[in-house]
């Protein structure tokens, strides 16, 4: 019986970790999406444009209440304020974020390129921490908005009353079992999905404006309402501008629209470094998308404004949460109605899927680079089943309700707006570029205001970014920890004149001095040969090659290691090596010289001196520190078989 459990449980362990080698390579992960396509490959722009816009139309299922909500009778007007952030700030934003990242990396690839050592791998944890709070409620919001309309369907209603938080819960799992069992981003689906969404609102918004027309009182009603409540003009734009920022869900998808970009078709001339067709084709599906969604998001509220009661946008009203599908119902037929709820219900699920898609790219794309997440977090299955677990969780903290969890998702969208405005600031003015470096800075100086008044309104939604922040840095420094005696080099090239000092070695027994350079002077590596003999005991007649190790940057994890031989003061032989850690470096070079030439190199050491825990800091942070006993710990964990394993000598 038991030879029968074994390999069950081998299998379920092969399953959840199948493709881990894959898995966080430069350009090789791609999460649950199909690998991008070559340049001249892939997919038409305005295919690829249903693909982003699963998430960025499928908020027309709420932001006309949560509008009509935070504006009430301004909301057409504080609505047309979005528009015009939009299409004046966000899309020249992504439009530029397109081309400087033009493999789909976003924002905050352009920013880590700004920063380097410890402080730039914070600033992208911290980015790290909005993207996963924008995907996840991103994937929460859209599942409670979701099974709002399931539940306030008139067919459903009785049955299924009260039963939203279990409702929810289940859209979460079931799109957590789509993902377990594997996702690819089926492009087709989702044309017909958006096809077929968009034109049920057309048909929505076409007989809400002819309503509007022929029932004139209406018009009439809404402005004498308008202009009692607030008075002239000028209030009513002051008072928009100052309620816009809670209107600010309507700008979600831009990110999403250049993560995409791997799978818009370029031309057969397009090149890896500069593919000039698939960044005017993204150009175009983010400019597309952006005005089809200004038009919906105009006249989405122009007509739920003026036709629904206000009491009905209330928590607890047939129109919170759902006020299009209102509409639908009251002028078009349950049977039209329900149709409409299903397709809603359809995008507002398929746009939880593509945030989760988001985030099992966005990850994996960083924190293994930085050796900041445990080995399985490179395979797909087990980080689905975290991001549903911590999606169940928010669900129940926000009790499955699409108003609360309305500022939590405005924070995410902005925090990663407002760090893309920054960006391409950046850019525009390390071009040269003064109009534009102007333009952007007034652009990402609206987008703060944005942030910060949205922050101060609806805390709650920095509270639960700051505990992504905390969560995801926390576990990256203990994963950090926990992989410190990893080899992580992945691989050592040696100049001519390093592979001759080898070989010369390699007819004698191989030794090796590590030597933290200081004056290199001649005085330097003889006295530090006479200490080496003198305290390992070692014969006048051996000879030595020194070992030098420069460190870069130490908050880097993985890289190439680059060997470089010289003979200094015509006399003593050096290899030079820079990396981000010491130990590491060197215990790749004894594993390298063992491989190549078959004998067992030995290195020799001083102990270093000051407290052990001190130094293991200094090694943790800075790679340098206790060299000598971590330099054989890696060589430990490298090596299991002792016998083949470098030696390491400490005098």
């Amino acid at each position: 019986m038991a030879t029968t459990e074994h390999p069950a449980s081998g299998r379920l362990r092969a399953w959840m970790l199948e493709g881990l080698s894959d898995m966080g390579k430069d350009g090789g992960h791609q999460g649950p999406h199909a690998a991008p396509e070559p340049a001249h490959e892939g997919q038409r722009w305005y295919r690829v444009m249903c693909l982003t816009g699963v998430d960025y139309f499928s908020t027309l299922g709420y932001q006309p209440g949560i509008a009509a909500l935070a504006a009430g009778l301004l909301s057409p007007i504080a609505t047309i304020v979005l528009v015009i952030v939009t299409l004046a700030g966000a899309l020249p934003v992504y439009r530029r974020v397109a081309e400087e990242s033009p493999r789909g990396e976003g924002s905050i690839a352009m920013l880590e390129r700004l920063l380097s050592f410890w402080k730039g791998k914070l600033f992208v944890l911290t980015l790290l921490g909005f993207a996963a709070t924008d995907f996840l409620i991103t994937i929460t919001l859209s599942a409670a908005d979701a099974s709002t309309h399931l539940v306030e369907n008139p067919h459903l209603n009785s049955a299924l009353h009260d039963r939203q938080m279990l409702i929810t819960l289940i859209l979460v799992a079931l799109l957590g079992a789509v993902f377990l069992k594997g996702f690819l981003e089926a492009i087709g689906f989702a044309v017909v999905l958006v096809g077929v969404y968009l034109a049920l609102n057309a048909v929505v918004v076409v007989v809400g404006l002819w309503h509007i027309a022929t029932e004139e009182h209406v018009v009439t009603d809404w402005s004498s309402a308008l202009t009692a409540e607030h008075g002239n003009v000028f209030v009513m734009i002051g008072l928009a501008l100052i309620v816009f920022p809670k209107l600010a869900l309507g700008l979600s998808g831009f990110e999403t629209g250049v993560a995409v970009m791997p799978h818009v078709q370029g031309e057969p001339g397009d090149t890896d470094e500069r593919p000039t067709g698939r960044i005017r084709d993204t150009k175009k599906l983010l400019t597309t998308a952006a005005l089809v969604m200004s038009g919906f998001l105009i006249t989405t509220s122009f007509i739920t404004t003026l036709l629904i009661p206000e009491k009905e946008f209330e928590p607890g009203g047939d129109a919170n949460g759902r006020a299009l599908a209102y509409l639908a119902h009251d002028y078009l037929g349950n049977v039209f109605g329900t149709v409409y709820d299903v397709s809603t219900i359809a995008i507002l699920w398929f746009a939880g899927a593509s945030a989760m898609a988001g985030l099992l790219n966005l990850m994996p794309r960083y924190l293994p680079r930085y050796g900041m997440a445990p080995h399985w977090a490179r395979a797909v299955r087990p980080m689905v089943i975290v991001f549903t677990l911590v999606a169940f969780l928010v669900t129940w903290i926000f009790d499955a309700d699409v108003d609360a969890q309305g500022g939590a998702y405005a924070t995410g969208v902005l925090v990663l707006i407002s760090s893309a405005a920054i960006a391409v600031t950046i850019a525009a003015r390390k071009a040269g570029q003064r109009k534009w470096t102007i333009a952007f800075a007034v652009i990402a100086a609206v987008f703060l205001y944005t942030t910060v008044v949205n922050v101060i309104e609806r805390p709650d939604g920095v509270k639960i970014g700051a505990c992504f922040i905390a969560g995801i840095i926390l576990v990256s420094l203990l994963s950090r920890l926990a992989r410190a005696f990893e080899l992580r080099v992945t691989g050592v090239t040696l100049d001519p004149m390093a592979e001759r000092f080898i070989r010369d070695m390699a007819s004698r027994k191989i030794r090796f001095i590590a030597n933290e350079p200081d004056q290199r002077d001649k005085a330097e590596y003889r006295d530090k040969i006479e200490q080496i003999r003198y305290d390992n005991d070692i014969p006048g007649q051996e000879d030595f090659v020194f070992v030098e190790v420069t460190v870069l940057d130490p908050s880097e994890f993985e890289a190439n290691l680059t060997v470089r031989g010289e003979v200094l003061h015509n006399r003593y032989r050096v290899l030079t090596l820079e990396s981000s850690s010491i130990p590491n470096a060197l215990a790749a070079l004894l594993l390298h010289v063992r491989d190549a030439t078959g004998c067992t190199p030995h290195i020799y050491f001083e102990w270093t001196e000051g407290n052990p825990f001190a130094n293991f800091l200094r090694f943790f942070l800075f790679g340098q520190g206790e060299v000598a006993p971590v330099t054989r710990e890696v060589l430990r964990e490298a090596e299991p078989d002792r016998a083949r394993r470098p030696r390491v000598h400490t005098g």
